[in-house]
């Protein structure tokens, strides 16, 4: 047991960068984690970790414990679950990371709602503008847009989201709406830099025919929120996911342009490490988030969908 105990705490403790973030979350001092970790590398006789004021870093020694250690500890609760046949209550920590906006929006509730159904998990989330690098950083899940980045990783669709094309009816009636995919090229666009696709680039496909139109604008930013507001001032046509404005979409402040014409997808997915055994609060999360956007997608009373 203390064997079992001591893995549970490296593992959490090589997840983080600095001994104050690992203390900070077992909820000590630094000095008790590091007297923890010292004892752990007596009685294993070798050095796990080198130190700084700052910083921690694996020894080749703590990089096979920990490789190790994680699918000991995953066999572990695989184990349980099987002979507990399921029954046995999904447990631990579980370690999210999500879009602001998005994060926000729609995984910050649901986590509400999960966490009142496993009160045996406990969760972080973490909301940035930033990707996360889910290999390096300790996350069990990133939910995210497209598939996965890397090889391995596992990426599981959670919700279909189309992209879509829009702008205010006062934009509109003002500019005129656009005909073809080539007339955009005459229209103000918002343009919102926030991934490595080629900037300003709008690539529109019907009945098997792609176009590719460089758009431009005097309004750009690398905030998606931002684009939404002033798409709604009437700035422009913006390109941007269907979670994200179809609210302004079923009330009238915007309308689709180019409704015929398809955009490359954008469908939220959950990715994780490609893993013999995924943790069963992972699985049991995932699942949730499955239930929990088809939930969001049924139509309302006034025959739109919570999006």
């Amino acid at each position: 047991m203390d064997a079992i105990s001591d893995l549970r705490f490296f593992v959490t403790l090589a997840k983080h960068a600095a001994l104050s973030r690992a203390a900070q979350e077992f909820g000590v001092t630094p000095p008790t984690v590091s007297k923890r970790l010292a004892g752990l590398e007596q009685r294993l006789g070798v050095r796990l970790m080198n130190r700084t004021t700052r910083r921690i870093s694996l020894t080749l020694e703590g990089e096979a414990y920990l490789a190790q250690g994680e699918r000991l500890l995953e066999e572990i609760d695989a184990l349980e679950q099987t002979v507990a046949g399921g029954r046995a209550a999904p447990r631990g920590l579980l370690r999210v990371h999500a879009t602001l906006g998005f994060g926000r929006r729609h995984i910050a509730p649901a986590v509400s709602r999960f966490l009142q159904r496993y009160p045996d998990i406990d969760v972080q989330l973490h909301l940035s503008h930033t990707p996360a690098n889910l290999v390096d950083s300790g996350f069990d899940a990133i939910i995210r847009f497209g598939d996965a980045p890397d090889s391995r990783l596992t990426a599981r669709t959670l919700a279909i989201n189309r992209r879509l094309l829009c702008a205010s009816p006062a934009y509109l009636a003002r500019a005129g709406e656009p005909a073809a995919p080539a007339d955009l090229q005459a229209h103000q666009c918002i343009v919102i830099r926030e991934s490595d696709e080629t900037y300003g680039a709008w690539h529109l496909s019907r009945h098997n025919r792609v176009q590719t139109v460089k758009v431009a604008g005097r309004a750009s930013s690398n905030d998606g929120e931002a684009a939404v507001e002033w798409a709604l001032d009437g700035l422009g046509i913006l390109m941007r996911s269907e979670w994200d404005i179809a609210r302004y979409l079923n009330s009238g402040r915007l309308r689709q342009v180019l409704p015929e014409w398809s955009l490359p997808s954008a469908n939220v997915v959950a990715v994780y490490p490609r893993r013999q055994h995924v943790s069963a609060r992972t699985r049991a999360f995932l699942d949730f988030l499955m239930d929990w956007f088809a939930d969001q997608r049924k139509p309302t009373s006034d025959s739109h969908s919570r999006w």
